[in-house]
């Protein structure tokens, strides 16, 4: 088929209003081939955005295809519900393997339905009906779904305007977020007034808040700008949990598996939490959805939690061969590496740049904040945000053969979430392609 503008102007004009990408990836993409993918007329462009972090191998691995083509000429079903499969057997062993064995020992899995959101929705009714509490905690700045539940949970005001009957009781805390401040103190003593904060809410007998079904956190905070959350906070927070027997969700939709340069995100912290909710990258980049828990909270009664496309067949195949090939110790060390290349590089353009504020991140989950220089935004002395620069710059990017996403305050962070398997030539290339768009745009 001829694809022109006037076939996809015309597709979109029957698309919803609520579409996002396709607004600023003006192209018809054809094809992909690991971290490169091609539009129809031929133009190359390096994926650093990868399904929003879905396709950890990159676009058409052979590591994926051949299980899942094989998979399919094999007369297995197609669709299970939640009846036991060879597909489903595979993927549950092979993910208990790479869990962490503290968490592993006790861990019960939840199938739940294609989208993240769900696996935030489930949580949020497993740890109501075994607390009996109400009231749920949650962080400034996450990013946890789009469905009501989930989204009561959000910490974007964006998505949330003009709609009435979110989830009640939800309450959010500063998340300890260094380059803006939440407190107007010194960078050292954040973590410390963050925590103090919540076990004051928890032991206040004024404090206004019930006692929570439970804390609700992203290890690295995706959507909200690539903030990951230090060892020190995190064990901080998961002792302060314990102690007034608070459940501590994680959810590491887009950060967990080998993002971050661990298989688990959290695992540089050494805690151990009390669920964990995974979509995204698990799938292979198809569709699933999986929370974890501890099998004390284990209370559901059949039919709880279901969902017709639960444990999605070809996912548990292609995420099987995803999970393998990530908990090799030689994968993940190069995904350290990797990021690391990719992050010392960018921090170098920030010595060139006075634009960019800051670069931060774990891994290949990489942000790159955008500023006014030398404009303060507020009385807390927070940087002004640079929205309109980052949205031009996302676009000469993609002028210049490379696809990246914004997030963060006013959308004023690029987000780098390439493909995992990138080596350091790719570094290289997306490097030199995003200093050329940045030195077109901005003269400091």
């Amino acid at each position: 088929m001829n694809y022109n503008k006037k076939t996809k102007d015309s597709i979109l004009y029957l698309e919803s209003n609520a579409r996002t990408y396709s607004r600023s990836i003006d192209k018809i993409i054809t094809k992909g081939k690991l971290a490169r993918v091609y539009d129809s007329s031929g133009n190359e462009y390096f994926d650093c955005l990868s399904c929003a972090g879905a396709l950890a191998l990159g676009h058409n691995n052979p590591i994926i295809q051949e299980k899942v083509i094989d998979f399919l000429k094999s007369d297995q079903l197609q669709q299970a519900l939640d009846i036991m499969t060879p597909a489903r057997i595979n993927f549950i062993e092979q993910l208990y393997q790479i869990l962490p064995a503290s968490f592993a020992k006790h861990a019960k899995i939840q199938f739940c339905s294609p989208s993240g959101s769900d696996g935030v929705e489930a949580a949020l009714k497993l740890f109501k009906i075994v607390t009996g509490r109400s009231s749920i905690f949650v962080f400034q700045g996450a990013y946890h779904g789009m469905t009501m539940g989930s989204l009561s949970m959000m910490g974007n005001l964006l998505p949330k305007q003009s709609i009435h009957g979110y989830t009640s009781d939800v309450h959010f805390l500063p998340f300890p977020y260094t380059y803006r401040n939440p407190f107007g103190v010194d960078t050292y003593d954040i973590e410390k007034i963050s925590l103090n904060y919540l076990e004051n809410l928890l032991t206040d007998p004024e404090s206004g808040l019930t006692k929570p079904a439970m804390v609700l956190v992203e290890t690295i905070q995706g959507e909200g700008g690539c903030i990951p959350a230090s060892k020190e906070w995190l064990r901080g927070l998961r002792e302060i949990t314990e102690r007034y027997d608070v459940p501590l969700v994680l959810d590491e939709i887009q950060c967990g598996c080998g993002r971050s340069g661990n298989m688990f995100a959290y695992e540089y912290s050494g805690i151990v939490p009390d669920a964990i909710i995974l979509s995204k990258a698990i799938g292979g980049g198809y569709p699933l959805t999986v929370m974890l828990y501890h099998d004390k909270y284990d209370s559901w009664l059949p039919g709880s939690h279901t969902g017709t496309f639960r444990g999605n067949q070809i996912a548990l195949v292609s995420g099987t061969a995803t999970l393998a090939y990530l908990s090799q110790p030689s994968i993940l060390e190069n995904i350290n590496k990797i990021g690391l290349l990719l992050k010392q590089k960018l921090q170098i353009l920030q010595g060139k740049f006075d634009c960019i504020g800051e670069v931060r991140g774990q891994g290949l989950m990489i942000g790159v904040e955008l500023i006014k220089p030398g404009i303060k935004e507020n009385p807390l002395g927070h940087p002004a945000n640079n929205k309109e620069l980052a949205k031009s710059l996302k676009l000469a990017c993609l002028e210049n053969g490379l696809i990246l996403e914004t997030g963060g305050r006013n959308k004023s962070v690029i987000r780098f979430l390439p493909p995992l398997i990138i080596t350091e030539s790719d570094v290289n290339e997306i490097i030199y392609r995003f200093e050329s768009a940045l030195s077109k745009i901005w003269k400091n």
